[in-house]
């Protein structure tokens, strides 16, 4: 199946983190990707955020390769990148030049600040920018430091799959008749958009500005992770109340008249102690064998080798090999354009003949720019 963007050509200039994400996000859905490295880059095997891509090496620093660039792109929809501010129109290839060779170019920019701000051109990483944003405040347990969530939610979440979303929009609405535009994705926006659920309970006095004393974040005993048996952990989400009372009754403790108030905060720390004693006598998989098939929102946590292997991701194959290497497969799913197997990485230029030949190059030209340095 071609994908339900098939047909749309990014030039994707190289970096880490969010930019290859939002990148490999419109890969997996058809949308051609052409890849700009560096010769000689280093690259992690087979990685995942770099799948299904077509790929050129050029050395922007030799002459004729900037023009090289520009050429790429007045045939493309889209580009995305993830320099700091200033760094592309340092180059040539600003968004001021790219959108005159090409009105219609969605040019995606991927930053941690913003293109603007007091912040804009000092160094950050993820824990950086859900920092300034109020969401690391809120993950972590009562009276201890915030916990670090990975980089999910400010390279990922707030930031790769946010600038997918705005490519597609701005992508949508050239082809409604809009003109081509810079779309500013910056980490510390969206990280904050992704925490609006949070904002709207805090303004009507449902969320506590603590963290580790609120109903998802830990404090409730109806909405945890608890230890069992084996040391393996698992997830508890019962908030609903026929939700609650399956939960009770699997556990046997439908029965004390102390769980009735689930909503009592005072009453939390008390009721997860009895909690946890019970879920302690058996091993993890026991529960979650106790649990199956019920509503009672109870879940094992699983690690990362066994999460492939649960039979519901199994059934849904939620994973795939690529090349080899076992990765997340393309989300979500179309039922009518359904995208195609990933492809493994390809060698740093190896498409460079394909791709200089799709802009008109001949061999003459090609070599010229080989001899040059241009291209790795």
């Amino acid at each position: 199946m071609p994908g339900t963007l098939n047909g749309l050509r990014i030039v994707e200039f190289a970096g880490i983190g969010p930019a290859p994400f939002c990148a490999m996000m419109l890969a997996d859905h058809g949308a051609e990707i052409i890849r700009i490295e560096r010769p000689g880059a280093p690259a992690l095997p087979n990685d995942p955020l770099l799948r299904s891509r077509r790929s050129l090496a050029i050395d922007m620093k030799k002459p004729g390769a900037i023009a090289l660039l520009r050429d790429l792109c007045r045939g493309a929809d889209g580009i995305i990148e993830g320099f700091r501010p200033g760094v592309m129109e340092r180059l040539g290839l600003g968004p001021d030049v790219l959108l005159s060779n090409r009105p219609r170019l969605v040019y995606g920019r991927m930053t941690g600040w913003g293109q603007t701000g007091p912040l804009a051109h000092t160094a950050g990483h993820d824990i950086d920018y859900i920092a300034i944003s109020g969401v690391l405040h809120t993950i972590g347990r009562a009276g201890q430091p915030p916990v670090p969530p990975v980089n999910y939610l400010g390279d990922f979440g707030g930031g790769g799959m946010l600038l997918a979303f705005g490519m597609v929009a701005a992508l949508l609405a050239v082809r409604m008749g809009a003109p081509g535009q810079v779309i500013d994705a910056a980490m510390t926006d969206g990280s904050a958009l992704l925490a609006a659920m949070t904002w709207g309970m805090h303004a009507t006095g449902l969320w506590q500005d603590q963290p580790g004393t609120n109903f998802l974040d830990g404090a409730a005993h109806f909405y945890d992770t608890y230890v069992c048996a084996d040391g393996k952990y698992l997830a508890v989400g019962a908030i609903e109340g026929p939700f609650y009372a399956t939960l009770l009754a699997k556990l046997g403790l439908a029965e004390d008249p102390a769980f009735t108030a689930q909503m009592d905060r005072a009453a939390w720390p008390a009721l997860k102690q009895k909690m946890a004693a019970v879920i302690a006598t058996r091993t993890r998989d026991d529960w979650a064998a106790a649990f199956e098939g019920t509503d009672a929102c109870v879940a094992p946590v699983l690690s990362l080798a066994e999460a492939p292997h649960h039979p519901h991701n199994a059934a849904r194959a939620t994973f795939t090999d690529v090349g080899g290497t076992l990765q997340p497969a393309p989300a979500p799913r179309f039922s009518a354009t359904a995208a195609a197997a990933p492809r493994a990485p390809t060698v740093p230029g190896a498409d460079a003949a394909a791709i200089l030949a799709s802009l008109g190059y001949d061999e003459a030209r090609c070599a010229a720019l080989r001899q040059a340095g241009v291209l790795g």
